[in-house]
């Protein structure tokens, strides 16, 4: 079930038209963004990211986002904050389409990046992480989808699964020389 959403849909949405600045001052940038979401591919390993990486959507296609010529130039270019109104444009867009594949936000955030220092002259872009010019990004939850068990969670199911005689007991062999082994 790909979601489609086209300029005017991102315009109705109640967020969508404060970044109106967006998609006019940068409008073919918006255009190719609006093209890379609008597939089901990228839509359903935006799904698979929350559902199998408990990762943010945007985790689950940002190297392929960013290596768009268009996104790419955008993001490199020395404007700050029109950057950064591009990138939260891009969450908003996100969020449209989770929302409409019946995802609900979270309210909490997933790290995709560490920032490097401020450079004076220079773009601002991440130093490690997945991606080289997204920070964070909305994680979200579905209702009728369950997560996997995180490693955590299944360490605590195995160990309280395990009888406590059995569970901090180990078996070890004495060392050869000491005086355990000198007493047999």
């Amino acid at each position: 079930m790909t979601i489609s959403i086209t300029r005017d849909d991102f315009l109705a949405d109640r967020q969508g038209r404060t970044f109106a600045d967006v998609t006019t001052s940068s409008a073919q940038t918006f255009d190719a963004a609006l093209a890379f979401f609008n597939d089901d591919d990228r839509q359903r390993r935006m799904e698979e990211s929350e559902v199998h990486h408990d990762r943010a959507p945007l985790a689950g296609v940002v190297r392929e986002l960013e290596s768009v010529p268009a996104i790419n130039r955008f993001l490199g270019r020395i404007h700050p904050r029109r950057s950064q109104r591009f990138r939260q444009a891009i969450g908003v867009l996100i969020r449209i389409i989770m929302e409409r594949r019946g995802w609900q936000k979270t309210g909490k955030k997933g790290s995709l990046g560490v920032r490097n220092t401020v450079a004076a002259g220079r773009p601002r872009h991440n130093t490690g992480g997945l991606a080289f010019w997204f920070i964070r990004a909305e994680r979200y939850k579905h209702p009728q989808r369950k997560l996997f068990a995180s490693t955590r969670q299944r360490c605590r199911a195995l160990a309280a699964a395990q009888p406590n005689s059995s569970r901090h007991k180990t078996s070890r062999k004495p060392k050869s020389g000491s005086k355990q082994s000198a007493s047999k």
